[in-house]
Parts: structure tokens; sequence; C-alpha cells
């Protein structure tokens, strides 16, 4: 019967370090996270962690909680808008995009009817 105690103690233990170890890693990437914090005050709460680290955590969470999940929920969108910039900047032009290019150019003059009749008929062979 000690055996298995020890095994349910030894899973019950480990569970609850790898949720300590989540939640101390959630409160030290929210403290880089968030740059409204003076650096000192982020300093303190890393030195709190440290050295009274379950109380430290537990008044993190109550004191910051709602505000971590708005500073994550802000990275995630800007993360998302880059990601979508890049995209965009690497995917080029659609072929609508191209010829109403070729038509803007033919109405400020730099090109002639034939010249956008021309780039109109390549984009639509490629389309």
């Amino acid at each position: 019967m000690s055996n298995i105690g020890d095994f349910i103690w030894f899973f019950l233990v480990s569970f609850l370090f790898i949720a300590y170890l989540m939640i101390l890693f959630s409160i030290i990437g929210d403290l880089f996270r968030d740059h409204k914090q003076a650096g000192w005050v982020k300093a303190i709460w890393i030195v709190a962690l440290v050295v009274v680290p379950f109380i430290t955590a537990f008044v993190y969470l109550i004191i910051r909680g709602q505000g971590m999940a708005k500073r994550q929920a802000a990275a995630i969108h800007e993360a998302q808008s880059e990601a979508d910039a890049y995209i965009k900047q690497v995917a080029g032009t659609s072929h609508a995009d191209e010829i109403a290019k070729a038509h803007a150019l033919k109405e400020s003059g730099a090109i002639t009817a034939a010249e956008f009749t021309a780039l109109k008929k390549k984009v639509l062979e490629t389309a």
C-alpha cells in the first residue's frame, strides 16, 4: 500500500511543481512584456519571486491578473499584424491591382493606351 501512496504522492507533487513553473514563467513573461512598469518595479517583483515565491506569485496574480490577459492579447494581436504585413509584402499584388496600377499610369500619361493594353494582356495571360 505504501508504494501506491508514494506513487500518487510523486505525481501530485510533480503536477503541482510543473503548474507552479508555468505560473512563474507566465509572471516573468508578463513582467517583461509590460512596458508601462519601471525597471525597478520589475526588479522588486523578481526579487520577491525568488525570496517568497508562492506568496508573491499569488499576490501578483491577484493584483495584476486581469492585466496579464490584456497584455497577452495585445502581444498576440501585434504579432498577427506583423505577420499579416509581412505576408502582404512578400506575396505581392493581385492581378486586379496590377491592372489598376497600369490604368493609373495610362491616365497619368506615363504609358500609352497600346502599352496599357499590352500590360493588361500580359497580366491576364498569367492569371
